[in-house]
């Protein structure tokens, strides 16, 4: 059977005309209650805004008829297996046949009549966008004063800080974004976390960002939140953590080199005072123990950052890229050959000193200002040649990519 140039161009402009233009997808997980209202609600905005919609309700496993009643009021029903918030929502927003994506919960605490602001930004060509439930306003109980006032302000504080994201509600679940942005995120979160890592990396990815305002009500079930207030309140901590190495690592590294050789050159001459406090060769040591731990501290964050940009996990940084054209294995084994030699000389020269004393007891603090410096230089001298070694191999990976 063959189809004429006309019939295949009519079939093609009405499958356009059928599409969906924005695709609401909602995570679900025994939300009967609640979700039919939910439904009615975008299917009755649709149809006064002229929105060509579709309503996704990403089912996680309902034990309840959450199936049956979305299926009887229009939505499509899209079944997911693996467990998690986030799962949910991969699962529906990879089934979504609209260009633009909005998420929602389905427990009736979003107002859903504000999707077309969530979509005449998207149509200007955001590729994220955020809703603001402290700037659209908060009713009395919807939201536990913990959130309110420590979990949601505290969090959203740390990730514009260690981010530098434009957004004041992180947890927010009513969002929208371009199919096509998220596809290029590549999230891989299945859980809470799954909203800060959609900030983050649309962040990191320098996307459009903006943020509208929105309400959250009290929500209509009779059952308690799946959220877990601690649990899921360190899930995304420790997600905005391991994201950004200069925080978790280089930025306390820093620190204690710093504050490390700043009490041990103060120290190399000899005891010093403050007030009634003396401070000692017991000090020193814990200077050299800080510089030690400050450069391991860097060390892990140089080998998080390439291994993240190597797994896809973090985009490429052009400042590490330039940094690589000087930092090499070869400058690496130089410097810490240096060090080490450094360190065997004072150490042989201590060994003399010794040796002077027909190899008897010492001052044990004036030793100790001599021993610890050339121990702390070979051990650093030492790290620095085995780091050379496993940053080279790590970077492999990307020089054969290349």
């Amino acid at each position: 059977m063959t189809m004429s140039v006309e019939s295949l161009s009519e079939g093609v402009q009405g499958a356009q005309v059928s599409a969906p233009e924005i695709s609401v997808v909602m995570p679900c997980l025994n939300e009967a209650e609640t979700l039919p209202v939910c439904i009615e609600k975008l299917q009755r905005t649709f149809r006064d805004h002229g929105i060509r919609g579709e309503v996704i309700v990403a089912d996680n496993g309902s034990s309840d008829e959450s199936v049956a009643i979305a299926q009887s009021k229009g939505a499509r029903v899209v079944s997911v297996e693996a467990k998690g918030y986030g799962a949910a929502l991969m699962g529906g927003i990879a089934a979504a046949r609209g260009k633009y994506v909005v998420m929602g919960d389905a427990d009736d605490s979003y107002d859903f009549a504000s999707v077309p602001a969530f979509l005449e930004q998207l149509r200007q060509g955001f590729d994220l966008v955020m809703g603001n439930r402290f700037k659209g306003g908060i009713e009395p109980n919807a939201m536990p004063p913990l959130h309110k006032y420590l979990g949601n302000p505290v969090l959203t504080l740390i990730g514009r800080l260690f981010f530098n994201a434009p957004c004041g509600d992180f947890h927010c679940g009513l969002r929208g974004f371009r199919k096509d942005a998220y596809e290029r995120m590549g999230l891989r979160t299945t859980g809470m976390e799954f909203a800060t890592e959609m900030i983050v990396k649309a962040t990191l990815l320098h996307m459009r960002i903006s943020e509208i305002p929105t309400t959250l009500s009290q929500d209509g079930r009779s059952r308690p939140p799946h959220l877990r207030t601690w649990r899921d309140g360190w899930r995304h901590l420790r997600f905005m953590l391991l994201y950004s190495p200069r925080w978790l690592f280089l930025y306390p590294g820093a620190l204690l080199i710093l504050a490390g050789a700043i009490v041990g050159v103060w120290l190399l001459a000899g005891p010093r005072a403050i007030g009634d406090v003396t401070f000692d060769v017991d000090s020193l040591l814990y200077a050299a123990m800080a510089i030690l731990l400050g450069f391991q501290a860097i060390a892990f964050a140089t080998f998080t950052k390439v291994f993240a940009i190597s797994e896809g996990l973090l985009p490429e940084d052009p400042r590490l890229t330039w940094l690589f054209r000087f930092i090499t294995l070869e400058v690496g084994l130089i410097v810490g050959g240096l060090l080490m030699a450094i360190g065997l000389v004072a150490t042989l020269y201590a060994v003399r000193v010794w040796g002077v004393h027909h190899f008897g007891a010492l001052d044990p603090a004036q030793m100790l200002r001599l021993v610890i410096p050339a121990a702390l230089s070979l051990t650093l001298g030492f790290e620095v040649v085995l780091c050379s070694f496993f940053l080279s191999v790590l970077g492999l990976r990307r020089r054969l990519g290349a």
